[in-house]
């Protein structure tokens, strides 16, 4: 039902934007006084196109409030989700396990085997690859 109200507004909108445009401006009427007006020649008589076109536009524009009304009415009492998008993208954190506790005595840590570097054998910084950024300007 939606849609079709949508549809209606869109409608409603460009009829009135096209009846609008068809009516003749408040100065029409003077150019009119001087001979360019065209009077009885055009296509809804003398004053027939002012009833017709004022008439229809009233319509028009009875249509697209009342429309706007029975939209706002229906976004305004429309059933919202609770949940987030965004929620229903992230997983639930998993629960956690519970581990048993070791039996015995636990103090003993075990101690990876490593071997110890000598400070005189790492420098400080890396001098044997040659790079092509020259050095600092206090250098």
């Amino acid at each position: 039902m939606d849609i079709i109200l949508l549809v209606l507004h869109v409608v409603l909108s460009l009829g009135i934007i096209t009846l609008v445009l068809l009516q003749k401006g408040a100065g029409a009427s003077a150019g009119a006084a001087f001979g360019g007006g065209g009077g009885a020649g055009s296509v809804f008589g003398a004053s027939g196109s002012a009833n017709f076109l004022s008439k229809a536009t009233a319509l028009f524009a009875i249509g697209f409030f009342l429309n706007s009304l029975v939209l706002a009415y229906l976004a305004a009492n429309r059933d919202v989700q609770t949940d987030s998008v965004i929620d229903a993208l992230v997983e639930p954190p998993a629960t956690e396990l519970s581990v048993p506790a070791p039996e015995g005595d636990v103090t003993e840590i075990p101690v990876a085997d490593i071997p110890a570097a000598a400070d005189d054998e790492t420098p400080a910084i890396d001098t044997s690859s040659e790079t092509d950024v020259p050095p600092p300007a206090g250098d």
